[in-house]
Formats: C-alpha cells, sequence, structure tokens
C-alpha cells in the first residue's frame, strides 16, 4: 500500500486494512506443509479461518491446536494471538520505539482509535505502558506455568508451555496445547482440580479483560489516590458480573453429573469462579460446556454478548456499555432524568453510543443465528451460543464450528473479525463520512410503553 493512499484513510481503515493484512499472512504461514504435525498443508480456508480466530483473540478452533500443529504452526499461532492482543498498531509503535523513530501525528490517531481513547494526549505514553505491563505480567505468568509443569514434564516443555498459554490466557484467546497430553478439544478439563492454574489462569483473564487503561490507573492508585470514572464502572461491573455469574453457575450446574456435579466441594467452587470469569473473552474451561443445562448455556450467552472491557483484547458489547444501559434502566424506574455513577453525570452523547453499540449486535448476532440456522444441520441454542462467542471473541464452543459447512466459516470468521474491531469502528471504517448538519429538525413527541 503506497504512503500516500496511507494518509488519505481514516484511522479505523487503517485498523481493518492492518488486521485484514496480519490474517492474511497468518493464514498463507499457516497452510504451509511445515505448520502441521502430519507435513500436509492446511486446506487454506481453514488456514484463514484459524489465522482469524487467533489474531481476533478467539480461540474458536476448526483442529486441535496441540494435536495437529507443528511447533512451526503454534509459534505462528501465539505470534497472531499476541500482535492480535495488543493491536498491531501497538506493536508497530513499539518497533518505532525501539529505532528511536518519532511517532507521527496519523500514527498517534491510529493509536487513539485503537486504544479506545478519547484524545490523543499521554497516547506513547500508555503505550509504553500497555507493552510494559504486558509483557511482565505474561512473563510472571509464565515462570508459574513454567514451574508448575516442570513436575510433570521436561523443563524445556513446561516452559514452552509456560508461555504459550500465558500469552494465550492474558490475551483472552483460549488457544491450548493440552490436546497433546489429555485428549484432543479438551482444554483445562483435567486440570479441575488445579488451583495454582486456575487461578493464575482467572487473573491473567481478568487482567487482560479489563483492559490497559483500568490497569495503569490501579498501578497509579498509590501515588494518585483515586480512580478514574472509567475504571471505576468497570472494576465494579466485572466485579458484579463475576459474583453473579458465580453464583447462578453453581446454583444450576451443581447436580449436574456432566459437568460440576462430577467435581468434589472445592473443585465446584473453583469450575464456578473459572466458567464465570471465561465469558468475558477467554474461551477457557474445565468442563463440557455443551453439557450444560440449557438455562447455564443462556446465561453464559449473555455474559459472553456483553465481553470484556474497552481498551482490552476482548469482543462483546463491552462492560462499560453494558453498565450504561442498566443505569438508564435505573434512572427510568427512579424518574431520573440524569444517568449518575460515582457522583459523575453522563453525557447524552455517551448513553446514545452505549444504545446504538448494543442494537447494533443485537441485529448482528440475530441475523447471522438466522442465517446460519438455514445452512447448519444443528440446534438453535447451539447455533446462537456459537455466534455470540464469535462476536464475543471468546472461543467457548458447544463443538459446533469443527463441523462448520464452508459457508458456516467464512461467516464465523467475518463475525470474529467485526467482534474483536467493533461494530462501530468496521462501520466508521465502510461507511462514507458524512458532514456535520446545519440545521436541526423541530423536536416531536412519540408515545412509548
Amino acid at each position: 500500500m503506497k504512503p500516500g493512499l496511507i494518509m488519505r484513510l481514516s484511522p479505523p481503515q487503517i485498523l481493518v486494512y492492518g488486521f485484514t493484512l496480519i490474517i492474511m499472512i497468518g493464514a498463507v504461514l499457516l497452510s504451509l506443509p511445515i505448520a502441521t504435525v502430519s507435513g500436509e498443508s492446511m486446506p487454506f480456508l481453514d488456514a484463514l479461518f484459524t489465522a482469524t480466530s487467533a489474531t481476533c483473540v478467539t480461540g474458536l478452533v476448526l483442529v486441535d491446536t496441540g494435536t495437529y500443529f507443528s511447533a512451526f504452526g503454534q509459534l505462528v499461532l501465539i505470534l497472531l494471538i499476541q500482535i492480535g492482543g495488543l493491536g498491531f498498531m501497538t506493536m508497530a509503535a513499539l518497533i518505532a520505539l525501539v529505532f528511536k523513530r518519532k511517532i507521527s501525528l496519523k500514527e498517534r490517531l491510529v493509536l487513539q482509535t485503537a486504544m479506545n481513547q478519547g484524545s490523543m494526549e499521554g497516547i506513547v505514553r500508555l503505550i509504553r505502558k500497555v507493552l510494559l505491563y504486558s509483557l511482565t505480567i505474561e512473563f510472571a505468568a509464565a515462570v508459574i506455568f513454567s514451574v508448575r509443569w516442570s513436575f510433570e514434564m521436561e523443563p524445556g516443555q513446561a516452559i514452552y508451555y509456560g508461555i504459550f498459554h500465558a500469552i494465550s490466557f492474558f490475551n483472552n484467546a483460549g488457544f491450548d496445547l493440552f490436546g497433546a497430553i489429555h485428549k484432543p478439544f479438551g482444554s483445562m478439563s483435567h486440570l479441575a482440580y488445579d488451583w495454582i492454574v486456575n487461578l493464575v489462569a482467572i487473573i491473567l483473564i481478568v487482567l487482560g479483560g479489563i483492559g490497559f487503561i483500568v490497569i495503569a490507573d490501579l498501578l497509579e492508585y498509590h501515588k494518585t489516590r483515586k480512580l478514574s470514572l472509567h475504571s471505576k464502572v468497570v472494576l465494579s461491573t466485572t466485579g458484579a458480573l463475576t459474583v453473579i455469574g458465580f453464583v447462578i453457575l453453581l446454583i444450576f450446574e451443581f447436580t449436574n453429573h456432566k459437568t460440576f456435579g462430577a467435581l468434589n466441594g472445592s473443585g465446584k467452587l473453583l469450575a464456578s469462579l473459572l466458567h464465570s470469569v471465561t465469558p468475558r473473552s477467554a474461551g477457557v474451561t474445565t468442563v463440557d460446556v455443551s453439557q450444560m443445562r440449557q438455562a447455564s448455556q443462556f446465561f453464559l450467552i449473555i455474559l459472553m454478548f456483553i465481553g470484556a472491557s474497552p481498551g482490552s483484547a476482548g469482543g462483546g458489547i463491552k462492560t462499560t456499555t453494558f453498565a450504561i444501559l442498566v443505569g438508564a434502566l435505573v434512572a427510568m424506574v427512579r424518574g431520573k432524568e440524569d444517568i449518575v455513577m460515582f457522583r459523575y453525570r453522563l453525557g447524552k452523547d455517551r448513553i446514545l453510543k452505549a444504545i446504538t453499540l448494543t442494537m447494533f449486535a443485537i441485529f448482528m448476532v440475530v441475523f447471522i443465528t438466522m442465517l446460519l440456522s438455514t445452512t447448519e444441520d444443528h440446534a438453535f441454542l447451539v447455533i446462537l451460543f456459537e455466534v455470540t462467542s464469535a462476536f464475543g471473541t471468546v472461543g467457548l464452543s458447544m463443538g459446533l464450528t469443527p463441523q462448520l459447512t464452508e459457508f458456516g466459516k467464512v461467516v464465523i470468521a467475518l463475525t470474529m473479525f467485526t467482534g474483536r474491531l467493533g461494530p462501530m469502528t468496521l462501520a466508521y471504517a465502510l461507511g462514507k463520512k458524512t458532514d456535520k448538519e446545519l440545521y436541526r429538525y423541530p423536536e416531536g413527541k412519540i408515545t412509548i410503553g
């Protein structure tokens, strides 16, 4: 792409084209014979689907990662996950900082869009923090995982597994290699009682899901002694959803002998906590979600639709959007005109954006579910679950993904792509730029309710 053409592109367009380029490069590499254990080339559509899933940090897979891909293929996947999780513009900024190249105004605008920031002020400083915090957290988790697994594996394999899963879990990707040592598509089912691995995985998922802005805010709290409104809303909403999810899943699945019912008391508590966190956008499981009761599966769909928080690697409508919708509901019920959170009044533009994003997401999930219901021979709830998982870049699956038709693979891949970039970013990138209206129509009234 010519530099002159790049300068004419808007930040959302650069993000869309950049992610597309990364995915295409990943697909080509994964389709090489060296990327598979068998030495046979992976069909390009399957490679494209897998590259999309890795770059969009989703975790939906057509084949078992640990048994199908060679070390080269797994390396490609983890690089795609790291680039997709941090964002390709963040990685580009890292290269620029390493070579001491000044970051241009255009690049700052793209970084602002990628990090979902309201202004460019301090954007380069934030990027430095993002890179530092991410690598530090991943390194610490990799060390813990490596030490834990060194009791069961050769030191080299333990370190390799530690690094791979630390990156995958922190970026909320959900890819794992456990199929090579346990069973294909088994995720962490053999680690249901392992408190160390589960708790570290939960911490990684939460840290990766709350967003880098909140992490930076928390680490500087000892200096500032205050948190931003954004951080307060993200932390309170994430905490509330985790507690509610823990209680509901524990109640619904407590006596289900195909899931939590097969575990002892501590196992039930640990599984409930993990599965209340993993719909944030992670896709890590210790039980088969396809065997859960339908009430639990539908509740997971709701959690996946909400997703992670702004500025993170996760998808969904985001926790802040959900908080604004709940705030609007409470305000209307109480007869209040304003939505107030932590003694701050929210502007109407924030409320309209939250409603627009939610409606856009609902229409998208419903339309794709209806579309796949005509091409995929599976139950409606299974299809809805898979579509929501793709949109929320979660990676939880009820077993539909490996059985998708060619058309279904394309549709789910596009859904993952939209979920990672965000429906609004994609709409801005593909839509035409409109001039600001110079006049306003008179206000009208419509009866509601």
